[in-house]
């Protein structure tokens, strides 16, 4: 009778403690709630169609956490394919790392039509259509007054995303021709003519042979004048 009476309050013993262990198990779905509660706070500043899908985790044995952290590591963005980590800062001493995938749909530059390296874009070359901007390069232009007037540095097809590299600034100042030189510094401003001696397009830096013959660098303006400052 007394050996029932111990097997029963054995089993009693073993059915209380068998809830308490289960809740010690730290629960999956929190940790996949915090990556992908993080993933959207640090994609809210994009651009775009912004869409985040968290990927399935491991089945593991983690001690239960009281207190979760998302972070993301080092050399890592949210960008494509990632990773966020996730670790317990209170109550547990582990780390899991979370497989995440962003996508961004936002509207980019193509070309309307097939064109020719040299080619001074108008608006009538470019359209915008929606790109998935992680499978495209950094570079890639999402704005028509970012291209219009520049130059293709190469040919491109139609359809074909433009990106930073593949323009330049038309040439606005040509070797040979003649230029108006602004001189200014503290205090003064004085124009001259001159004679260019290399080429430039706004904003770069070419060399004018002035009416005496000196040599002078200046900037070329957007109205075609040299800037020259002491």
């Amino acid at each position: 009778m007394r050996s029932l009476w111990r097997f029963a309050l054995l089993m009693s013993v073993g059915i209380s403690i068998l809830p308490m262990a289960q809740a010690a198990q730290q629960n999956m779905i929190e940790i996949r709630h915090t990556a992908e509660a993080f993933a959207k706070q640090q994609t809210a500043h994009l651009s775009g169609q912004v869409s985040v899908n968290v990927g399935a985790i491991e089945q593991m044995q983690l001690a239960a956490c009281l207190k979760l952290q998302a972070f993301l590591p080092l050399g890592a963005k949210l960008w494509g394919n990632s990773n966020i980590g996730v670790r317990c800062v209170q109550g547990g001493d582990w780390t899991v790392y979370v497989p995440v995938t962003v996508r961004v749909q936002a509207p980019v530059l193509v070309a309307t039509r097939p064109l020719a390296s040299g080619t001074q874009l108008a608006a009538g070359d470019l359209t915008l259509q929606m790109a998935e901007l992680t499978q495209l390069p950094a570079s890639v232009i999402t704005a028509s007054e970012d291209a219009v007037g520049k130059v293709l540095t190469s040919g491109i097809v139609a359809g074909h995303p433009l990106r930073q590299e593949m323009l330049r600034a038309p040439i606005l100042v040509r070797q040979g021709q003649s230029v108006r030189l602004v001189a200014q510094g503290q205090g003064f401003k004085v124009s001259s003519e001159g004679k260019a001696l290399s080429s430039g397009a706004v904003g770069q830096q070419v060399q004018v042979k002035t009416q005496n013959g000196q040599t002078v660098s200046g900037i070329v303006n957007a109205d075609g004048t040299i800037e020259v400052r002491f």
